[in-house]
């Protein structure tokens, strides 16, 4: 590698970390949101859970980093791939602070892809669009209907076995069950997104030359991802907590502890089980949506609701155009 490559690759590497934390203060809030607002936990117990378990669980596994590496763009080598991957980066990262500055709960995995995918289409890399739509596209459209579903029936079960229990003791029982289930979101979220930075930083590593294509996830891959994600987290987002806690459904501890068993659920089937990347901010919001309409479909805020989803809509295309300008602005300067 020479020298001019390896500082380009320093760059890059410095750009992903800045996105895991990044990714890590936007998505803090697809944790700790429904059990500050139940008072499960505090917001610092809430947030300390939250930030240990995010790096803990991106520490799990790599299956879904090398799905994203090499199962959906054919690595390029040199600085062209380089600069996929940093203006990719530059570009979900700039989406991200906007929506948070926002308060708005959009998905850190559609941003990356958007990115990945405006970048590419600028310096020519070669897709697999059946693989993305099977591996990618399609994981990520399923993941908040399953988690609206899921959430609903889970809350309607419980609804059901405790109908004749007293609220107040059965509201104090699921909030300790919530400490277990918001942990479950935090180890789940890690184990997804810390991945997603550990994919595409394999992208640059072999597009630099510094390891050979198909190569495992290093090491140092592994725990830097994984502790930039854990430490962005203790930022909070606080401004995508209030819209999450209170103005999608209210949200109390039985409908709190079934949002998060289940997005707890499809965050592992899919990055454990499928190898494949789903949103935590679309499960989780869909899940709260679900869970709420079981008490009945005016608790829900669907105004508040489908704003959010049109930010879903345009996350991908905003991206894809941030990084497009940008890898255009990049290719001469870097090449």
């Amino acid at each position: 590698m020479d020298p001019a490559t390896g500082t380009v690759l320093a760059v890059v590497v410095v750009a992903a970390l800045v996105f895991a934390a990044v990714n890590g203060a936007h998505d803090a809030s697809d944790v700790i949101a429904t059990p500050v607002a139940t008072g499960a936990l505090t917001p610092l117990a809430a947030l300390l859970i939250a930030a240990v378990l995010n790096g803990l669980g991106g520490l799990l596994g790599s299956r879904l980093a090398e799905t994203v590496a090499y199962g959906v763009l054919t690595p390029l080598d040199g600085r062209a791939g380089l600069v996929l991957v940093l203006a990719a980066w530059l570009g979900a990262t700039a989406w991200n602070l906007l929506t948070w500055w926002r308060g708005t709960p959009t998905s850190s995995t559609h941003a990356l892809v958007g990115g990945l995918a405006g970048a590419g289409a600028v310096v020519g890399a070669s897709v697999d669009w059946t693989r993305a739509a099977l591996q990618v596209a399609l994981p990520l459209l399923v993941s908040p209907l399953l988690g609206l579903a899921v959430a609903g029936l889970v809350s309607l079960y419980v609804a059901w076995r405790f109908r004749h229990a007293a609220p107040g003791r059965t509201h104090r029982h699921f909030r300790y069950a919530q400490v277990v289930s918001s942990s479950g979101v935090a180890v789940g979220h890690g184990l997804q997104d810390a991945q997603k930075t550990m994919g595409v930083l394999l992208l640059a590593l072999v597009a630099a030359g510094a390891l050979p294509h198909g190569s495992a996830v290093p090491w140092w891959v592994t725990v830097s991802a994984s502790a930039a994600l854990g430490l962005g987290t203790l930022a909070g987002g606080w401004r995508i907590v209030r819209t999450l806690a209170g103005r999608i459904a209210a949200v109390d501890p039985p409908t709190g502890f079934a949002a998060e068993a289940t997005t707890t659920g499809v965050l592992a089937l899919s990055a454990a089980g499928l190898g494949v990347p789903v949103s935590t901010t679309h499960t989780v919001t869909a899940a709260i949506a679900g869970a709420g309409a079981v008490r009945r479909p005016s608790a829900v805020r669907w105004r508040v609701l489908r704003r959010i989803a049109w930010s879903w809509v345009l996350t991908a295309p905003a991206a894809a155009l941030a990084a497009a300008v940008l890898a255009a602005v990049l290719l001469p300067l870097l090449a």
